[in-house]
């Protein structure tokens, strides 16, 4: 059985990644939005196990890149609690888990696990670096677009005036530039099925639910 586990482990967290997702949309459906409001933090840590274990983050290059993301993402969006630069004014509510003086840890995790699975989509391609890197920070800036729309009702976070600025989404989109350019640098390589997935769940979540 362990081996026949070990064979599909991929076709098993994929299929856990919808289960999840798809769990949590039923449930909203049907009108238990707070229920699962409080459980968001345990489907992101369930996220990032499974990512953590089938891209797999098992190399020092990986190891350092995946550090820089979490910290470069973190100092950020630190900067846009605490000066309202960067992003715009805003503050982060309490369901994304324990802070480091405002930002939760889970942030600078989701920079770092966005910009891994983006890049790895883009490993479908036969383009060259620079279109790859355009294309996976703008595949990163869609998915935020999304979940800005959906984060007061999640108690994710909150912009002054209610909505993002446009400064939000251009400082994405520089800051995945960024990012992505350090994927390509170290030639960082991962699963493309399971991060092509895990992307479309999130999509596709957030998408429902600004729609719905």
């Amino acid at each position: 059985m362990l081996e026949t586990i070990s064979k599909n482990k991929v076709i098993i967290a994929i299929g856990i990644v919808w289960l999840f997702h798809i769990s949590a949309l039923i449930g909203i459906a049907s009108g238990a939005l707070e229920w699962f409001i409080e459980k968001t933090p345990f489907n992101l840590m369930i996220s990032l196990l499974l990512f953590l274990f089938i891209y797999p983050i098992n190399s020092i290059g990986k190891i350092i890149a995946f550090a820089l993301f979490f910290f470069g993402g973190m100092f950020a969006e630190w900067l846009g609690v605490h000066y309202g630069i960067l992003f715009g004014d805003y503050v982060y509510g309490n369901n994304l888990g324990p802070k480091l003086d405002g930002v939760p840890f889970l942030i600078g995790i989701y920079w770092a696990l966005l910009t891994f699975i983006t890049a790895s989509i883009l490993d479908y391609t036969q383009l060259k670096d620079i279109p790859k890197i355009l294309l996976a920070a703008a595949l990163m800036v869609l998915l935020d677009y999304f979940m800005e729309h959906n984060a007061p009702v999640f108690d994710f976070w909150r912009f002054e005036g209610g909505t993002a600025p446009l400064e939000n989404y251009t400082t994405w989109f520089i800051l995945a530039l960024v990012f992505q350019s350090v994927v390509r640098v170290l030639k960082i390589k991962g699963n493309k099925p399971f991060s092509t997935h895990l992307y479309l769940a999130q999509l596709v979540f957030f998408a429902f639910l600004l729609y719905s």
